[in-house]
């Protein structure tokens, strides 16, 4: 799990211990350092690493090292993990979105699966080529991260109605596709990849019938 702030403690831990609900052997957190003790506490199954650092506590000059510094650590252990998920209690610091971002190519040049939720939702709308032509990006916005996605991408609102041809049009909008896949738990319980899409709704309705 890449996320938890200093403000936000419970998305990261809730990620990573669910995680080890459903079967993971290990789980991680790399946090900051102001969420690294209180994250801890809640469970000793997760292992911490407090490693992310805000603007606050940077220096101008430092930032380019300290960026660097970050992105090493999180190599390190990148060649063990299944998948990572970006943006639960991440925050919305800039240093702290820069260093992120970093780490989401880093994943991506080394085929690792990533899901993006939370934060890590508003740092990819407002720099889509973090999942641009990535089959191995799955993100899972709420209702008002994808109407964010949709005005910054589309330039239009949320049509409910069709849901599946807004979400389309969302991922062809560019010349090459988003090829990553949509989770949307809210209008339909949509899920949609490439040109393939699946409404659990409707095809729930339809076997009852």
């Amino acid at each position: 799990i890449i996320g938890g702030c200093r403000e936000y403690t419970g998305a990261p831990y809730f990620a990573a211990i669910s995680a080890l609900r459903v079967g993971a052997d290990l789980s991680h957190v790399f946090c900051t350092k102001d969420a690294a003790t209180v994250i801890k506490s809640y469970s000793p199954e997760l292992i911490v690493h407090p490693i992310l650092e805000e603007s606050y506590s940077v220096r101008d000059d430092e930032r380019e090292s300290v960026s660097s510094s970050i992105l090493a650590e999180v190599i390190k252990w990148m060649e063990r993990f299944d998948c990572i998920v970006v943006g639960p209690g991440l925050g919305r610091d800039s240093f702290l979105m820069d260093c992120v971002g970093n780490i989401m190519r880093h994943a991506r040049q080394a085929n690792i699966p990533t899901v993006v939720d939370g934060d890590g939702l508003f740092l990819i709308t407002n720099n889509i080529g973090l999942v641009e032509d990535n089959s191995l990006a799955i993100l899972t916005p709420n209702v008002y991260e994808y109407k964010r996605l949709v005005q910054k991408v589309l330039n239009c609102e949320v049509n409910e109605e069709n849901a599946s041809e807004q979400l389309t049009a969302l991922c062809q909008k560019y010349e090459q596709n988003i090829y990553c896949i949509f989770l949307l738990m809210f209008i339909c319980n949509l899920v949609f990849f490439q040109n393939w899409w699946c409404n659990y709704h409707e095809e729930r309705k339809s076997r009852s019938n």
